[in-house]
């Protein structure tokens, strides 16, 4: 892991709590249909997908939830190009409205790679919704269709995000700076 720190936060936790409530006001109003699956790319979007998803049912919106894992990244900060899917979803989603929910848009490379997946399994309309929306690092053309927050170009972790599997349990989004030099003690964050 290189020498980083985390101090910068993006998004604090109070302006994450206030915006997912009317973030699935939003989903629901553009619902067509009183139920949706809802389908998480992992392990990225957990976090985020349980408290959309349990502010749904203030809106009378019934879900079910389903994950897959798709990974383009591995270890590291830089995308590999190429997405692998690791774990299918088990939900017969033919016919379905399908919300699928990842934590961040950057290339676009994963989130066009699940939406085609989820169409093909039959899916009769299917809306993506991220955490973030990153426009500067887009390759694929590819716009969700609910954002939470519009990122900066900077590698970020929290609320589910991680650098090498760590930072996922902080309430807030921050900044990760790459430094030189190592701390002291030899750990980061």
């Amino acid at each position: 892991m290189k020498p980083h720190h985390t101090e910068r936060i993006l998004f604090d936790e109070l302006s994450i709590r206030r915006r997912i409530p009317k973030l699935a006001e939003e989903i629901a109003v553009a619902s067509s249909s009183p139920t949706l699956d809802v389908i998480g790319i992992l392990r990225g979007s957990f976090i985020f997908l349980a408290d959309l998803v349990r502010e749904f049912h203030v809106h009378h919106v019934r879900t079910r939830v389903d994950f897959i894992v798709a990974e383009s990244y591995g270890v590291g900060t830089d995308s590999s190009g190429q997405v692998r899917l690791l774990r299918d979803f088990d939900l017969d989603v033919r016919g379905s409205e399908v919300l699928l929910v990842d934590d961040i848009l950057d290339t676009g490379r994963t989130l066009a790679f699940a939406r085609d997946h989820v169409r093909s399994r039959g899916a009769r309309r299917v809306r993506t919704c991220v955490l973030l929306d990153k426009p500067a690092r887009r390759v694929v053309p590819i716009d969700a269709d609910h954002v939470a927050f519009v990122c900066p170009n900077e590698f970020v972790v929290g609320y589910g995000l991680d650098y090498e599997h760590w930072y996922r349990d902080l309430p807030w989004i921050a900044a990760v700076t790459f430094t030189d030099a190592p701390t002291s003690s030899g750990a980061t964050g």
